[in-house]
């Protein structure tokens, strides 16, 4: 069985991370997915858990991160990433003002929790498993690579690349902001959050655009090898045009869906932040799907 290092580790759980959220992160802005922990029964909770698990274990026996995994393996991965959908889901919950722990009870708490990541779970089991640089668990061979975050930021003199990573970006984050910026859930949200959770959804954004520009091996991403880390200027240019790339875009699918009418500037500005989260993961893992150039 092959050790892997922990830059390696740690890199396949930000993917995993990166793809839970990426493909299930409008469930956890959906109103009627909340509600759904007041409805069901705590027979139908276990079997949702149960049937989720047995997806995990055949899919990372199928088509998980390596193919030549024992089954010990599998039912470890299978655990570890039904914990991350736990954690991911809980926190993402919070953060959102859906999970008060002052006035919910534990039991409501951990229901909603658990219907929330299950999804989750497959996401980030997808992630790691499908979302990394081509070949990176293979030995070293003669494959074509992505370019490092130097590369990328000088191609044409820095002037058609800046276009193209705002042209991708603004067309990545419109297809995750504009499934969630007409529902009633953004504005909902707007108006329950704190201050404090506010900043953490505009921390968390920048978080997450950078671990996926910089650090998790996203599929098309900038590489950055041990012996090349970014400077912080090409950090700091990235994320500002990744991250205005969202904020624009959900800014401009709450107006056009009519979600600003009647509402004060402080509000609007909030519920753009909260739709941003959302957004900036688009932009920032979706524009290297969206981008055939590089794979």
């Amino acid at each position: 069985m092959r050790v892997k290092s922990t830059t390696q580790s740690l890199k396949e759980y930000g993917r995993g991370i990166i793809g839970g959220l990426l493909f299930s992160l409008p469930m956890l802005y959906t109103m009627e997915v909340w509600w759904t922990s007041f409805e069901v029964s705590p027979w139908q909770l276990v079997l949702y858990v149960v049937v989720t698990f047995v997806l995990l274990l055949g899919y990372n026996t199928y088509a998980g991160l390596r193919a030549s995994a024992c089954w010990e393996e599998v039912v470890v991965d299978s655990v570890e990433e039904m914990g991350i959908g736990l954690v991911l889901s809980f926190l993402f919950l919070w953060l959102l003002g859906q999970v008060d722990l002052d006035e919910m009870s534990l039991e409501r708490i951990v229901y909603m929790t658990v219907i929330e990541a299950m999804p989750v779970a497959i996401g980030v089991s997808v992630g790691t498993a499908q979302l990394g640089s081509a070949g990176e668990d293979e030995e070293e061979e003669d494959t074509e690579k992505a370019p490092t975050a130097s590369e990328f930021f000088k191609q044409d003199g820095g002037q058609s690349s800046t276009k193209e990573q705002i042209f991708l970006a603004t067309c990545a984050g419109m297809l995750f902001g504009a499934h969630i910026a007409p529902t009633d859930e953004v504005m909902v949200i707007a108006t329950d959050v704190t201050p404090l959770q506010l900043l953490l959804m505009f921390l968390v954004s920048l978080l997450i655009t950078g671990g996926i520009l910089f650090y998790v091996g996203f599929r098309g991403a900038y590489e950055t090898p041990a012996n090349e880390l970014p400077s912080a200027l090409e950090v700091i240019w990235g994320l500002s045009i990744t991250y205005a790339s969202a904020f624009c875009v959900s800014a401009g699918a709450l107006w056009f869906f009519g979600r600003f009418e009647g509402n004060g500037f402080q509000i609007c500005v909030e519920a753009t932040v909260v739709l941003a989260m959302a957004s900036a993961l688009g932009a920032a893992a979706g524009r290297f799907l969206l981008d055939q150039e590089y794979k």
